[in-house]
């Protein structure tokens, strides 16, 4: 695997970026002299305190907001570029289901926005609620789901039109424990069977190693990237594999490095 991801050109590639935003206050400095590249096939956590910027890269990258100084590419693009031409599913930290659609329904929105025929529209739901493991549930509505399965349909919808990249802001968090480590492993299986490229950001030391192929540890504001980790655990992660010396060993890296941060600022 690594060899692969070594050699696969960027799918996302950020040099010298900086965001700030203007406010009555005074300027906020968001984001630092941010230097990153994310190959294909990679599964890149982001992890750092509260308002780091991890979520405003991620943004970024999504065209939802724009750096100030620096470049950023998307599949060579620009992000603006890459959102109209659909490169990239989005997943919130909130299901954002709408209460009157049902599953399939609100599965298939993008795709009715992008007008594909209704025939296609029925069969990508199929193949993505499948994919989540909610096959059977696409005529329920969400609220006689749980909020895990509804956070699934959430993946569902942004995986429907098969964009290669899934970017994932913090979609498990208000989720407890055991149910987070239920989709935690959901998840690595659908990266493994779909190959996408995935951005997720965490404030969770555990969830980001375990997912991860790499993790980047971010300081308080401004964000600045203090670590870049490239993990060496195998791609077949059973949730053990958190007991392993290589595991421990990456999540005090992943401490230090939040620390670094701190002590730097």
């Amino acid at each position: 695997m690594k060899d692969t991801l070594s050699t696969a050109l960027p799918v996302i590639e950020a040099r010298a970026l900086n965001l700030t935003f203007q406010t009555g206050d005074g300027p906020v400095h968001a984001l630092k002299d941010v230097n990153l590249s994310i190959r294909k096939g990679e599964f890149v956590s982001f992890i750092g305190p509260s308002g780091c910027g991890k979520t405003t890269f991620l943004r970024c990258i999504a065209a939802l907001e724009h750096p100030t100084s620096g470049t950023l590419t998307v599949n060579g693009l620009t992000p603006d570029q890459a959102r109209q031409r659909r490169a990239y599913g989005y997943v919130f930290q909130a299901a954002g289901l709408y209460p009157w659609r049902t599953i399939a329904g609100n599965v298939k929105l993008p795709l009715e926005i992008m007008g594909f025929s209704k025939a296609e529209q029925d069969e990508r739901v199929r193949k993505v609620l499948e994919l989540v493991e909610l096959q059977g549930f696409g005529g329920k509505f969400p609220w006689q789901l749980s909020g895990g399965m509804q956070q699934r349909a959430s993946i569902a919808r942004a995986l429907s039109f098969d964009a290669d990249i899934l970017l994932m802001d913090e979609p498990f968090g208000a989720l407890d424990e055991i149910v987070r480590d239920r989709l935690n492993e959901e998840l690595l299986k659908l990266w493994n069977r779909t190959g996408k490229t995935i951005g997720f950001v965490t404030h969770s030391i555990p969830e980001a190693v375990y997912l991860s192929t790499k993790i980047v540890v971010m300081s308080p504001r401004p964000g600045r990237i203090t670590d870049i980790i490239d993990s060496p655990l195998p791609r077949e992660r059973p949730l053990d594999i958190r007991d392993s010396r290589e595991f421990i060993e990456i999540a005090h890296r992943v401490r230090d490095g939040l620390r670094a941060g701190h002590i730097d600022d």
